[in-house]
């Protein structure tokens, strides 16, 4: 067979996304005079009235109880970095498309074009009401963190930065999994996350809920530790919570004698600095869509080797994550996201798998029909132990 053809391969994406990946769909008969006068005036007048009168039919008579807001501005778009709004839209639409796809779950592109801080909370609070939940895609830390932690105390609803949890989320879940396979238990492993960015810090304090006890992280500028004078508030937070051994110095120094390595940073770690990792760990090297330490490499130092790519095995997707968690916070009501509905999210991943792990099987894949229904039941379960779940609705 002949080499791949890169001119056809771009023709068959590019015409793939001809047109766009969403259009919108009537979900109610529209074909006589009694169609129109029920699906619009004078009949939604009725429903207009019920509303007002009491707000929470909403969930049960739009489609807010079932449709989410895709929001970016387009400054950390995959791998492409800073793009902006419009360059953004085939990503947002593609997530939409996996929402429903996966969850059941309808959901709105929307790409904003502003980058400050202040215009983004105020814009996605006044579109709020069209919506039964925020997810935050793509926005560049550390205004990432300010604009979730705003939202989330503002709103009465759902607010999700994909990036930081649904990331998080899957490498618990793939850790667990690692752990239970190579007969470890998660607080007796060295951990190192290489990233301090948005996934960066919400893995690790994910990490740290799921058992963690010994997690060192490293920056562009080494190792976080308190002789550090250059961290901001976030990393300044990760530092008073991680890194027990008063470990120094940059990634090589960080990896000697660690038993897992997770990189979420995209930038290139030596081969000579891998090799400094205790025999028998891990290696999850999530960059897309090229990874810190290629699986070649990775597999030469470690039992376990997951990336972010579809072409190798163990891929880390979020997409094992968002579709069940929005499901599962619509389906029970959920005004947030606790913490308690991750973890669950991230054990009801792993246990898919769990009777039949192998070391390129320590998650399911991103096709399969288990895994949503799973993450679903766990977090609507979740959200009624943490009873942050509203009352259901009159009527």
């Amino acid at each position: 067979m002949g080499e791949p053809d890169p001119g056809a391969e771009l023709h068959r994406i590019m015409e793939l996304h001809r047109g766009g990946k969403l259009a919108v769909q009537s979900t109610v008969p529209l074909s006589s005079r009694e169609d129109l006068s029920l699906a619009y005036t004078p009949g939604v007048a009725k429903v207009c009235e019920a509303i007002a009168a009491t707000p929470a039919l909403a969930l049960d008579y739009t489609w807010v109880g079932h449709t989410v807001a895709v929001v970016t501005d387009g400054s950390a778009v995959l791998g492409l970095g800073n793009i902006g709004p419009l360059a953004a839209m085939p990503v947002m639409e593609g997530k939409a498309v996996l929402f429903k796809q996966f969850g059941g779950v309808d959901a709105v592109p929307i790409c904003l074009a502003t980058q400050d801080t202040d215009e983004i909370v105020r814009t996605v609070m006044a579109i709020a009401p069209s919506f039964g939940g925020i997810n935050l895609e793509d926005i560049a830390a550390p205004r990432c963190f300010e604009i979730e932690r705003r939202l989330d105390e503002a709103l009465d609803m759902p607010v999700f930065h994909d990036d930081q949890h649904g990331t998080a989320i899957v490498v618990l879940a793939a850790l667990r999994n690692t752990a239970a396979l190579l007969s470890r238990k998660i607080g007796e492993l060295k951990i190192v996350v290489s990233g301090a960015g948005a996934a960066g810090s919400a893995v690790t304090r994910m990490l740290l809920a799921g058992g963690a006890t010994d997690i060192v992280v490293v920056d562009s500028r080494g190792v976080l530790h308190s002789g550090r004078t250059d961290l901001n508030g976030e990393k300044a937070s990760l530092m008073a919570m991680t890194n027990p051994r008063s470990v120094a110095g940059g990634i090589a120094d960080a990896l000697r004698g660690a038993d897992v390595l997770i990189g979420v940073s995209g930038g290139t770690i030596e081969e000579a600095a891998v090799a400094g990792m205790a025999p028998h760990g891990a290696i999850f090297a999530l960059a897309n869509p090229t990874p810190e330490v290629h699986p070649t490499v990775a597999i030469r130092y470690a039992d376990v080797v997951a990336t972010g790519r579809s072409d190798f095995p163990n891929q880390i997707n979020n997409v094992l994550a968002f579709p069940g968690v929005f499901r599962g916070a619509l389906d029970a009501r959920a005004t947030r996201i606790t913490e308690g509905m991750k973890i669950a999210a991230a054990e009801a991943i792993s246990s898919v798998v769990a009777d039949a792990l192998t070391a390129d099987a320590i998650v399911p894949s991103p096709l399969d029909p288990r895994v949503a229904p799973a993450v679903t039941a766990a977090v609507a379960a979740a959200a009624r132990r943490d009873g942050v779940c509203r009352a259901p609705s009159p009527g």
